[in-house]
């Protein structure tokens, strides 16, 4: 589930990924070393310009040099394994997508255990799912994609970018909500379903509303509801699905901060606290918002937990495979 909301090019001034300072600035996190994000996803994606965005903010709370470092694959298990290998001295840390708590539950052997090789440092922005539709299709809210779909099952179909992506599971979860039967098209990557979706070779598709608000602004893309338990200050005129009638359906995109388990409080503090105070930064919120995204404000404990039961559920009972 990577997170293609916002591009690197909508974060230009974010592009320096490493900061400098002089020797006597006060780091005190691995002996003054610099701190690594290991971002579970290429550069260029979603997850790549979160981190991009916050690294300097962080590196200024922290006085000491923050990196990042793009290690893909997997769909983030090759970065997560790596960290979890890795010395719990604060030095190294886990950058991921939401994918972190789907894994568990698709995957049938991990290079890690999710429970017990990390310590949650921090879930940052959240970005909800819009459902969106082919500019031509005759649904114009989700009543009527609902409709259509009890009264021809498996005749709608709805894209995704490949099995278990965010968008895959958005529609397995509204499947089971809304009670329809849709036809599931996985392509290879979000831009090449989105760009089907808006030539009209299949109707649906559950976007990010940060990687597709520009496309519904332009009328490419026609919105019918975000998945979120509220509306989008992004899309104040489309309903959440709650009022469209499919209540339950919330689905966010977001990236979680992990480090390798054994890590001391004193360190975990720390790193808790620069992050606070790089995601409370006027730019970085602003920015964030703008793509239709909050900051997260909860306990990551306990919802990496709640995402993980929800999702286990989900893939389970619908026979979700990543084949």
């Amino acid at each position: 589930m990577n997170s293609e909301y916002p591009t690197r090019r909508q974060f230009l001034s974010a592009s320096a990924a490493t900061l400098s300072f002089p020797a006597f600035a006060a780091a005190d996190i691995g002996g003054g070393k610099s701190i690594t994000l290991v971002v579970s996803y290429p550069a260029g994606g979603g997850a790549d310009a979160m981190a991009r965005l916050i690294a300097p903010k962080m590196a200024e709370a922290l006085g000491q040099p923050v990196i990042v470092d793009n290690r893909p694959g997997g769909s983030g298990t090759i970065a997560a394994g790596q960290v979890a290998r890795a010395a719990p001295d604060g030095t190294t840390l886990l950058f991921d997508a939401s994918s972190f708590a789907v894994n568990p539950a698709l995957f049938p052997k991990l290079p890690y255990d999710s429970e017990t090789s990390f310590v949650p440092i921090a879930v940052i922005a959240q970005f909800p799912n819009v459902l969106v539709c082919t500019p031509g299709f005759e649904a114009r809210s989700v009543a009527d994609v609902v409709r259509l779909a009890r009264a021809k099952p498996d005749t709608i179909a709805y894209a995704s970018s490949g099995n278990g992506s965010a968008q895959h599971l958005s529609g397995a979860l509204f499947e089971q909500l809304a009670k329809v039967q849709l036809t599931h098209v996985p392509y290879r990557g979000g831009g090449p379903a989105m760009n089907d979706v808006m030539g009209g070779q299949v109707p649906l598709f559950f976007a990010n509303v940060a990687s597709s608000l520009s496309l519904i602004q332009a009328g490419r893309l026609r919105p019918l509801a975000v998945t979120a338990a509220t509306r989008s200050r992004a899309l104040p005129d489309v309903p959440a699905m709650a009022e469209a009638g499919v209540p339950g359906l919330e689905v966010l995109e977001w990236n979680p901060i992990l480090a390798p388990a054994g890590i001391t409080p004193e360190v975990r503090s720390k790193l808790v606290a620069a992050v606070a105070r790089a995601m409370g930064d006027a730019e970085v919120l602003g920015r964030v918002r703008a793509l239709g995204g909050e900051v997260f404000t909860g306990k990551p404990e306990q919802f990496l937990k709640s995402q993980q039961a929800l999702w286990a559920r989900v893939i389970k009972e619908r026979g979700i495979t990543r084949d």
